[in-house]
């Protein structure tokens, strides 16, 4: 007698009878992982996740061409700062020369350098540098304190004198003020 060996497979069980219900419990969970959906079902369920990767995709679109476009606008917005800040050293030079040229105010040196200033302070004025306010109070934030002095009793952290001045191009911070902050004086100083 010949068995067919397809049929075979099937009617044999194996001997043992754990090795029948691990058998059985591995077919179970297989035919319970993926029970048949209505074809219809399954297209809504399709539908349902592309609804979903589409409006993920377009709120993506849409938080990635704002971020774009405040990144374009900032990057208009302080475009110059490198230039500017190469400049400042420039300005620090030329008020030093108008101080000296102060000497004689009606000279046209001084007349001259003057209308000068006057251009180069629209022009800052234009690109939105501003400068730093040095007086009141030391403010970390805006100055830089090179030195301290010896004050009166309750002046201490007062700005005394400004020996470079700093700027700002609208909210940042372009160079600190380098200026001179007062001290309470030391209880055991030199007599």
């Amino acid at each position: 007698m010949q068995t067919d060996p397809e049929t075979s497979q099937a009617t044999e069980t194996p001997a043992d009878p754990a090795e029948a219900a691990a058998a059985q419990e591995t077919a179970a969970p297989e035919s319970q992982e993926s029970p048949t959906l209505d074809p219809w079902e399954e297209l809504e369920a399709d539908v349902a996740k592309w609804k979903e990767l589409s409006l993920r995709t377009a709120a993506e679109m849409d938080n990635l061409r704002k971020r774009t476009a405040r990144e374009r606008e900032e990057a208009i917005r302080y475009a110059n700062q490198r230039l500017l800040e190469d400049l400042l050293p420039v300005i620090d030079n030329f008020e030093m020369g108008m101080q000296a040229a102060s000497q004689d105010a009606k000279s046209m040196i001084y007349i001259g350098m003057d209308m000068v200033r006057r251009q180069l302070n629209d022009f800052l004025s234009a690109q939105g540098v501003e400068e730093i306010p040095a007086t009141g109070l030391f403010d970390p934030n805006l100055h830089d304190a090179v030195a301290q002095e010896d004050c009166a009793k309750g002046e201490e952290g007062r700005i005394l004198r400004v020996t470079r001045k700093g700027y700002k191009l609208r909210d940042r911070l372009l160079r600190p003020a380098s200026v001179v902050v007062s001290k309470l004086p030391s209880e055991g100083g030199a007599a």
